[in-house]
């Protein structure tokens, strides 16, 4: 399943277990616990990626038993794996897990009680000969997060106590990292005064999705693109990530946040470091890493004055997603009737190094759209000069389009002949699909995560100056909205492709966007 890392060498990943550690969830009552973390842990543990003697503690200030936490834990596993859940688990193995499955009423701000939570697992690893290696997954609000990580090392759940022969801890902190450059900068002097950075896994799912990885892997495995990957053959790079889904119930983050900041900033611009880097010297964490920090530093900024120029903003209004209406974005259950959050951004990146001077990367991304595309488009140049001067149609561009969800693959479009007397032209695909090359079933991208971070293997996790870079390229541009007029808004139907604006303005640049 993962990647060969630097600690195995050629031994793959799948192949090794952690060593038996305790995994401790914060915010354990939440929907992401009981949708994809704690499934994700079951299919792990049943799939013996882990080692027989773990321990998985649940952590809330919501009031439930141990059984109680358990019934709710296997409802959230029916609802929320996808494909994975469509075999339950067999009875015995749901056992096997819930034996090792406990929960803890307690309040991660509040000293007293955290110090009893210590109490707690140190109890239960005594009672089952576990060292003291531990995982700690803080599931919390954003607003909850800089007490929560005091009050943990204040107690001595993590930080230097922990930092022992054969004993270790670890934190996975869940975005949003701050909102901006100033609230990044303040999060990681927080998180560095308590935490060294090898205990520091600041996750975005994005990087634990197969089709995602295996963007390293078609590049750097293959001699056939590699030398194309460049200025001189690559006209522009369209990345898209669109979601028929509204809110979600999560209107009171989306206010604050919008598209850019809940979109742009982490998992696309993740993607698009990928994309652009330059080979890492190993595939190790640091050397992978090292390149996307280099990439992300080379963006070209954009300056307030400038951001309307370079992006473009949209918000859905009432519509049809299939056969059901569905309300605009201010019509949502805790949304402001005025609201001028953005469902829907565009902007245009341009990298300035030698490899990629003057190709522009385009980042969209839409709520509300037509249909759910997760895509990455490359667009070649077309030949230097056109023998095929009689032709009915121009030939189109040569493309090739990694598709990341939901039809996980990768496609090639190239032109051919019509069969007949007549010289036509016509555009053809060649496609790999991953269900159809591979009969084994995709992990889902936390269980990546979550095994890795028991590995220890921080590839897949942001590093701190990663998280900074993206901020200080994304923060003026939310300056130079806020200084801008207000938009009109709702400008696209839910439903609909996003709003025209966006299509008028990549027509600007003799481009149109890659049909969804």
């Amino acid at each position: 399943m993962p990647a060969p890392t630097a600690a195995s060498g050629a031994t793959s990943a799948a192949r090794r277990k952690p060593d038996p550690c305790t995994v401790v969830i914060f915010g354990a009552a939440g929907d992401l616990s009981y949708r994809k973390l704690m499934p994700s842990l079951f299919h792990l543990y049943r799939g013996e990626h882990l080692p027989e003697n773990m321990l998985f503690v649940g952590v809330d200030r919501v009031d439930l038993t141990q059984e109680a936490f358990r019934v709710s834990v296997r409802q959230g596993h029916s609802r929320g794996m996808g494909t994975q859940t469509a075999m339950l688990p067999k009875p015995r193995e749901w056992e096997k897990f819930t034996s090792r499955l406990f929960y803890f009423k307690g309040d991660v701000t509040d000293e007293t009680s955290m110090g009893e939570l210590g109490t707690f697992i140190d109890g239960l690893e005594k009672e089952r000969a576990l060292g003291n290696r531990r995982v700690f997954y803080l599931s919390l609000p954003p607003t909850v997060f800089p007490k929560g990580l005091r009050t943990l090392a204040t107690v001595g759940l993590v930080g230097e106590p922990r930092r022992r022969d054969g004993e270790w801890s670890r934190v996975i902190i869940e975005k949003p990292f701050g909102r901006d450059l100033d609230s990044a900068l303040k999060l990681n002097k927080l998180t560095q005064e308590v935490l060294a950075e090898d205990e520091t896994y600041r996750i975005d799912h994005y990087l634990g999705k197969e089709t995602v990885q295996n963007v390293l892997f078609f590049r750097f495995a293959n001699g056939m693109f590699e030398p194309l990957w460049n200025q001189k053959y690559i006209d522009h790079v369209q990345i898209t990530a669109a979601e028929p889904l509204g809110l979600e119930k999560r209107t009171g983050y989306y206010e604050t946040a919008g598209a850019m900041r809940d979109m742009i900033q982490n998992h696309m611009m993740q993607v698009m470091s990928l994309v652009a880097m330059e080979p890492p010297v190993t595939f190790d964490a640091e050397s992978i890493r090292d390149e996307k920090v280099k990439v992300l530093k080379a963006l070209r900024p954009i300056a307030p004055k400038s951001a309307l120029e370079e992006t473009v903003r949209g918000q859905y209004g009432p519509g049809r997603i299939g056969r059901n209406e569905v309300p605009g974005y201010r019509q949502e259950e805790g949304a402001s009737p005025t609201s001028a959050t953005e469902t829907f951004a565009v902007i245009r990146v341009y990298i300035d190094n030698w490899r990629w001077a003057g190709t522009p990367f385009y980042l969209r991304t839409g709520k509300r759209m037509a249909k759910a595309d997760t895509e990455v488009v490359i667009t070649f140049k077309k030949p230097p000069h056109m023998v095929f001067t009689s032709l009915a149609t121009a030939p189109q561009p040569n493309l090739l389009v990694l598709q990341i969800q939901p039809n996980d693959g990768i496609e090639l479009q190239f032109e051919a002949k019509v069969p007949g007397g007549e010289n036509k032209i016509q555009s053809v695909n060649m496609q790999f699909r991953y269900p159809d090359a591979f009969v084994v079933e995709n992990p889902s991208a936390y269980e990546r995560l979550l095994l890795d971070c028991m590995l220890g293997d921080q590839t897949l996790f942001l590093r701190s100056d990663e998280v900074e870079a993206a901020w200080k390229f994304i923060t003026p541009i939310h300056q130079g909205w806020a200084e801008g007029a207000v938009p009109e808004f709702p400008n696209y139907k839910a439903g609909s492709l996003g709003p025209a604006e966006a299509e008028e303005w990549l027509a600007k640049d003799g481009r149109t966007w890659h049909n969804l």
